[in-house]
């Protein structure tokens, strides 16, 4: 395990040890739509009005389900549809242990969970906003973060022209992920 992912461990971060619920083992009867908006900014906003109780978006975090493009808050007797503009989590710090080929990026969301781009949190561009290719991840349970603007120059700045493809992008945990090309 990565020195990062230890200490994140170590402080409550990691969510094995912080009992995520097995939100994919759960098939609850829908009950309706809850007035809950995740915001492209990353925001949760009930009724119009934004959570400003972390705990809170955190324990809804942690019931969050994807099935599809939908999104639903579940326990194992409900299940509430909810809005998401682009994706529920921000990618808002990215870290660098090691270097070269063999360097793993570690990366925390705006909820603060903590993972390395690797092959189960694989690095992907997607439109965003129909104007420009962004990079995301998954965190966990086919739910995706996307990098936030800084993050996203953060990730720039560490390509390289990788020698066998002569394609720019960046390596993590021994994986090379291509980057966008600039003209298509």
């Amino acid at each position: 395990m990565n020195d990062l992912l230890k200490i994140a461990a170590s402080l409550g971060h990691d969510p094995i040890k912080r009992g995520m619920p097995p939100v994919e083992k759960w098939t609850p009867q829908f009950c309706g739509q809850m007035d809950l908006l995740i915001r492209r900014d990353g925001i949760w906003v009930h009724e119009g009005r934004p959570i400003t109780r972390p705990q809170l978006v955190q324990l809804f975090a942690s019931v969050l389900k994807r099935e599809g493009d939908d999104y639903f808050l579940v326990t194992p007797v409900e299940k509430l549809h909810i809005q998401v503009e682009d994706v529920p989590f921000i990618i808002n710090r990215l870290d660098i242990e090691g270097e070269g080929s063999s360097q793993t990026l570690m990366v925390t969301t705006n909820l603060g969970e903590l993972f390395a781009l690797g092959s189960t949190h694989p690095l992907s561009f997607h439109p965003y906003r129909d104007e420009i290719l962004a990079p995301y991840s998954v965190v966990r349970r086919n739910l995706m973060a996307r990098f936030s603007r800084t993050a996203w120059f953060d990730l720039a700045n560490l390509a390289i022209c990788d020698e066998k493809s002569e394609q720019w992008g960046v390596y993590s945990d021994n994986i090379f992920f291509p980057l966008p090309s600039v003209d298509g």
